[in-house]
């Protein structure tokens, strides 16, 4: 059994004499981990660091075996990202999230595409990025069965000034609809509602991102790990912390 793909690293754990398991996501494997001889060693760590897109290879003798991966670095991401803390902190929470929430060997190619988005375009503007993250979040809750529901107001119906999020059922609320429940309620930026059409000229700012973080961090850290008995990944709680820092 093999495959080869392009894949984006997750992570990379150190294992036995100078190899590592290393867990990627591939458009038709899904996040897929392997036995990289020598992934450890200095000539080989710095092609397995979290955020690389690399040309995977993986081989095993059975189907549901650990198997050996191999590949060749395509574009090293996670240095271009060293050059500021915001690029590396988004660049730890994405494939940290991917890596503790997506289930072994099971395609997602939407997420896949969106992360390998993200990526592509992070050097240099990270700011500009954080509002196609937390969509891209929501739509990994989604893809999990554990998708928002932002159409209309749950109290209404009606699809005005959606301003809040019930942390219990993740439906939307309006904000003439939230009355005296709305310090219960979890905020809901803007940008989150924003048509594909309009999401160039977003003009969002630290305080709508860090509302946004805590929004889709709630419900990733209730259904997507708590689920599992798992805690948020710590690089997501760190960028949540990174960007509350920016909007205080």
């Amino acid at each position: 059994m093999e495959w080869q793909a392009p894949a984006i690293v997750l992570s990379a754990r150190p294992h036995g004499e100078g190899g590592a398991i290393v867990a990627v996501l591939t458009e038709a494997q899904g996040r897929h981990a392997g036995l990289v001889r020598g992934g450890a060693s200095r000539g080989q760590a710095a092609t397995w660091q979290a955020g690389n897109l690399v040309e995977a290879r993986w081989v095993g003798r059975l189907a549901e075996q650990l198997g050996a991966l191999s590949g060749e670095l395509a574009r090293p991401v996670a240095a271009l990202a060293m050059e500021d803390p915001l690029s590396l902190a988004l660049l730890g929470a994405a494939c940290a999230v991917a890596d503790g929430a997506l289930p072994e060997r099971e395609a997602h190619p939407g997420v896949f595409h969106g992360l390998l988005s993200l990526i592509l375009r992070l050097p240099g503007a990270p700011a500009a990025l954080l509002p196609d993250y937390l969509r891209w979040e929501a739509a990994l809750l989604a893809e999990l069965g554990y998708g928002l529901d932002l159409s209309r107001c749950a109290v209404t119906g009606g699809c005005e000034a959606l301003a809040f999020v019930s942390p219990r059922t993740g439906r939307a609320v309006g904000e003439e609809a939230a009355g005296p429940w709305r310090e219960r309620l979890l905020p809901l930026p803007g940008f989150m509602l924003a048509p594909e059409r309009d999401r160039a000229n977003d003009r969002s700012g630290p305080a709508e991102w860090a509302a946004g973080l805590r929004l889709t961090g709630h419900f990733l850290a209730r259904d997507a790990f708590g689920q599992f008995g798992r805690p948020l990944p710590v690089p997501r709680t760190l960028l949540a912390d990174r960007v509350a820092a920016l909007a205080a």
